[in-house]
């Protein structure tokens, strides 16, 4: 199995260690990914400021750098989700319809390609996860309350499976951060104010440790923990995982 790490411009600038841990994490189960070192942005950013047209090239580079890949993991629900389903503005060539079928979330293919349930390791602390709207409604990656009130998703049955962590209860268990792009910019009022309002939902609740699988959420968050120096740990579940393992 030929198997690349797509790592998000914004991972790649802030948050290299997430990359590293993604990496490792998966060196530990058994893959070993390459990292193709002529990748750039899969051209969300463009997209989502209404330049889909000017993103084109974006596109066809990410596609001429994955096509012979059987898969391509990326650490990032909202990349994952933009390739799968936003990469239907070009041509349905054999490359570009292989790379959006074989683009996959980092544990999604952890649980549903290599049929990992459990990561035996110890991370003794309360987690608040949050559920990044790309990946939970986007890709379908976990439950969501409007259809369901059964909380459950492959992120969550990792974390819980590690000894000594202890999930956190929110009252808003899938609310959305705020972040959404280019939406904290053109709405950076509103943006921040439902960013405070998640915060608030895991401090109430007694979070230690605030994780997700997107790290765009966890950026936001981190932000608003920063400037109000809250006491919160922010760490991609990638970070957590591969941590845990020897």
């Amino acid at each position: 199995m030929k198997v690349a790490l797509f790592v998000p411009c914004y991972v790649d600038q802030f948050y290299p260690q997430v990359a590293v841990a993604a990496l490792q994490l998966l060196a530990k189960l058994g893959v070993r990914a390459e990292f193709p070192p002529r990748q750039t942005c899969c051209g969300q950013p463009m997209a989502n400021s209404g330049c889909e047209q000017a993103a084109q090239p974006v596109y066809r580079h990410f596609v001429d750098v994955f096509q012979d890949y059987d898969y391509v993991v990326g650490p990032a629900g909202s990349c994952v989700y933009h390739v799968r389903r936003h990469f239907d503005t070009l041509d349905q060539t054999p490359a570009v319809v292989r790379v959006r079928r074989n683009t996959v979330e980092l544990f999604d293919f952890i649980t549903r390609v290599l049929g990992v349930d459990q990561i035996a390791g110890r991370f003794p602390y309360q987690v608040g996860l949050h559920l990044s709207c790309h990946g939970q409604r986007g890709l379908h990656l976990a439950t969501a309350s409007e259809l369901t009130p059964v909380r459950d998703g492959q992120l969550r049955r990792l974390l819980s499976g590690l000894d000594g962590l202890t999930l956190t209860e929110l009252d808003r268990n899938d609310e959305c951060c705020g972040f959404g792009g280019t939406f904290c910019v053109s709405e950076a009022a509103i943006s921040a104010r439902m960013g405070q309002d998640r915060v608030a939902d895991h401090l109430r609740h007694g979070t230690q440790v605030l994780t997700g699988g997107d790290m765009s959420c966890l950026l936001h968050l981190e932000g608003i923990v920063r400037r109000r120096k809250l006491p919160l740990r922010v760490l991609h579940a990638a970070e957590i995982l591969n941590g845990t393992l020897p």
